[in-house]
């Protein structure tokens, strides 16, 4: 469905990603996990081209996405759906019209229709007699749901996942991280799941994608990255402070820049 060959994206002369290869199988749950500031979410903002990349190509479905021009990139966008880190609801919307706003916005189907769209939607991600309700009354769990609604309302080829159980308790993290693998496999769908959550990762995803400083350093099958023997791969998986991923980002330590 995706592939990229070496994305590179600098942030003036620091490198969030540099020289990136990666194929996003069609119909699959792909996971990208990393630590903070591995470029993880700048990844996922490069392939949904919210992010200008610095350098090197995107492919999407066999369309060069990166050279694409505005108009045809909208057209291609009513493929895709996002379910953003804090689920980014309109303040202003309720549930319902929330759901139904891409509709109104890229179709011409008439509001009959348009609602049992949007109810069938919130059936599926449970939340169904739900649709008067306004963004300020959800809790986090139902507010990440609505957005998981709308974002596949139109029916997309592919949903994009920034940290979607994020903040969330165990339950609703575990509600979430079902609803993505059980829609994906009813809806034929694929999709991209950014996340640092480890076990909800690895437990959905039908292939997982490691960064570490902008680079991949491992993809495989959840029981292939749970069977790997990289160091920092092992490291990121256990969630061991003290490994070859440091806690400093900096070059050399604090002590060598004071005395330089």
């Amino acid at each position: 469905m995706i592939k990229c060959q070496q994305l590179t994206k600098k942030f003036n002369q620091n490198y969030a990603l540099n020289g990136v290869d990666l194929h996003i199988k069609k119909d699959a749950v792909t996971v990208i996990m990393g630590g903070s500031g591995s470029g993880k979410t700048t990844l996922l903002r490069l392939i949904s081209r919210l992010e200008p990349v610095t350098s090197g190509s995107i492919l999407f479905d066999g369309l060069d996405f990166v050279n694409m021009q505005d108009k045809a990139l909208y057209v291609l966008r009513q493929r895709m759906g996002m379910v953003f880190q804090y689920s980014a609801l309109l303040n202003s919307l309720n549930v319902f019209e929330n759901i139904a706003f891409p509709l109104h916005e890229h179709t011409k189907l008439k509001n009959t229709v348009i609602d049992n769209l949007v109810q069938l939607k919130l059936e599926q991600v449970g939340l169904r007699g739900m649709d008067a309700l306004m963004p300020s009354e959800l809790s986090g769990g139902m507010a990440k749901r609505v957005a998981l609604a709308r974002a596949i309302v139109m029916d997309p080829d592919v949903v994009f996942f920034d940290e979607p159980t994020s903040g969330l308790d165990p339950i609703s993290a575990a509600v979430i991280s079902s609803l993505i693998a059980d829609l994906n496999e009813k809806m034929k769908m694929t999709s991209i799941v950014v996340t640092h959550d480890v076990e909800a990762g690895l437990s959905i995803a039908d292939q997982v994608i490691l960064l570490w400083q902008g680079k991949i350093i491992a993809h495989g099958t959840p029981q292939e990255i749970r069977a790997s023997q990289d160091a920092r791969v092992r490291q990121f998986v256990e969630g061991r402070p003290d490994g070859p991923i440091p806690f400093s980002r900096a070059n050399q330590s604090y002590v060598e820049g004071l005395l330089s």
